[in-house]
């Protein structure tokens, strides 16, 4: 049977107070309790949602003191004693961003245990992957397939699930057209690839040539620079074949006015999906427009399990490559200060080790 040497120490990443910083600091590992495991995390993708975290911003309160960090993929090397046995010690495991439900409420018995009024949320309401060790309740851990990446995985455990999942509830089919809000940001250049990967035509919108060139490498049919154009409604309406717009609309953007605008390029029947989260943001639309082209509304929050094992599939059979780069976990800081200015193209990795 395979053992671990687990120390006493580890480093982190610790939020001490609301509003932060993090600070990078010495801390206990964990011990996992009955129903869970004890990850040794190799690499953790960070979120907007971290920063949010920290900052304390959204109206769920979060733990204080706080490890952030819902992408983190590594091995698991202890496990609680009601673990079932298809868990190994020496499995590739990742933690998301939904750490734990009760798995006995309505929800969580049709397959929506993200909706959980119990649910534990990684680096959020429960300690997360910006350590070296983290806990996760052993029902939901992604299993990672064998011979993955774990690097370059990391990132598909909360942007990769979460925008597979949002293309799911658009109802988008092969063949029609969705645009993407953010496309050039962690979550959208997964969407543009997942959304390719479904033989669905994307239009990505953005801001700069850089996200513009990065979203058409990926495999986008359009792009809209906000920042440039003149009338962005009509650009994105004229990017589909008839002029009518796209089937679905993906809103990944983390500032209020994307939401206010989707409704008026979407076609009509269209799904107008809910992702970003922007602080205090209100969505808006006229209600006679929104009727006589019955035009849906809608929120998408994480996968599920079954989510979760196909957004993997779609990964290992390599369909989805994220575009990502790598530093320190001790570098977390400057993630953030880039994140901040809306500097970053694609998804950060923090490396565990340095």
């Amino acid at each position: 049977m395979t053992t671990y040497d687990i120390p006493t120490e580890q480093w982190a990443q610790v939020v001490e107070a609301p509003g932060g910083p993090a600070v990078y600091k010495k801390i206990p590992v964990p011990s996992p309790g009955p129903d869970e495991v004890l990850i040794n995390v190799k690499y953790s993708g960070v979120c907007h949602t971290d920063l949010h975290a920290m900052k304390g911003d959204w109206p769920i309160p979060t733990k204080i003191p706080l490890v952030g960090g819902h992408e983190g993929a590594g091995i698991v090397v202890k496990k609680g004693s009601l673990v079932a046995d298809d868990i190994k010690l020496g499995d590739a495991a990742g933690i998301k961003w939904l750490n734990g439900s009760c798995l006995s409420c309505s929800f969580c018995q049709q397959s929506d245990e993200p909706l959980c009024q119990s649910a534990l949320l990684s680096g959020y309401t429960v300690d997360g992957s910006f350590q070296q060790y983290a806990i996760a309740k052993a029902a939901h851990i992604a299993r990672i397939p064998e011979g993955v990446d774990l690097e370059e995985v990391a990132p598909v455990l909360c942007a990769g699930i979460t925008v597979y999942k949002g293309l799911k509830e658009s109802g988008v089919r092969p063949g029609q057209w969705v645009a993407v809000v953010g496309a050039g940001g962690g979550l959208g250049s997964m969407a543009v690839q997942y959304a390719k990967a479904m033989g669905v035509h994307v239009i990505g919108i953005d801001g700069g040539n850089e996200k513009g060139e990065s979203v058409k490498k990926l495999g986008g049919s359009a792009y809209v620079d906000f920042m440039a154009s003149k009338d962005l409604v009509e650009e994105v309406k004229a990017a589909t074949p008839d002029g009518l717009g796209p089937h679905a609309v993906l809103l990944l953007a983390v500032s209020e006015k994307p939401f206010q605008q989707a409704t008026e390029y979407v076609r009509s029947r269209g799904a107008v999906v809910c992702i970003g989260l922007p602080a205090g943001a209100y969505l808006k639309a006229p209600v006679f427009d929104t009727v006589l082209r019955m035009i849906t509304i809608k929120g998408s929050y994480v996968g599920n399990r079954q989510d979760t094992a196909e957004a993997l599939d779609f990964f290992q059979r390599g369909l989805i490559k994220v575009p990502y780069k790598t530093v320190g976990l001790s570098q977390l800081g400057e993630v953030y200060q880039m994140m901040e200015e809306g500097k970053i193209v694609g998804r950060y990795v923090v490396d565990t080790s340095k």
